[in-house]
């Protein structure tokens, strides 16, 4: 049975060099149906505990948390703004915890990190590591891509050292989705 692999990235920006990682990365996968998602798709309040009360849970958060448990794999890769996760990321995360505190429901995560500096990413990279098992998170693979905007151009990777370090998460990943 083929599996589906749910693939976004953590950002709103309608250009997000972490989207683009994402699909990337998310179609060397063999024998997969891919879903992209984009956080824009799902506006939603920012999260409070006062709004929670008096509207409930917004309809996106519970519909992104469903395309979640729908799949068989996640593709995320992570912005970082400031050292962690961007704002978007941060409020569908806590709006879809407030459903299910394990929402990433121990599905295999090829989680990743990108940017224009030279550490890719590094830092909201380890904050997730550290906190998504807690969430349910089965990572089964990380890496960060560092100086986006000269080692990836014309919709591909043009470093062999990290092209070579995509295959070989993608092939972690594929080993976890049989």
């Amino acid at each position: 049975m083929i599996k589906k692999v749910i693939v976004f990235g953590g950002s709103n920006s309608v250009n997000s060099i972490n989207k683009q990682l994402a699909v990337y990365t998310a179609n060397k996968i063999n024998n997969v149906v891919l879903e992209v998602l984009d956080l824009n798709n799902y506006d939603l309040p920012l999260y409070s505990i006062d709004h929670e009360k008096i509207e409930g849970i917004p309809v996106a958060a519970e519909s992104f948390l469903a395309k979640i448990k729908d799949a068989d794999g996640i593709v995320l890769s992570l912005a970082e703004h400031n050292g962690a996760y961007t704002a978007v990321f941060k409020n569908i995360f806590d709006w879809m915890s407030r459903i299910d505190s394990k929402l990433w429901s121990e599905k295999p995560m090829l989680l990743m990190a990108t940017s224009p500096g030279a550490r890719g990413g590094a830092t909201v990279l380890e904050i997730a590591k550290n906190r998504f098992p807690y969430m349910g998170g089965n990572i089964i693979t990380s890496f960060t891509f560092p100086k986006f905007n000269d080692n990836f151009n014309e919709g591909r990777v043009v470093n062999a050292d990290l092209e070579l370090q995509i295959n070989q998460a993608v092939k972690q990943f594929e080993n976890h989705l049989k």
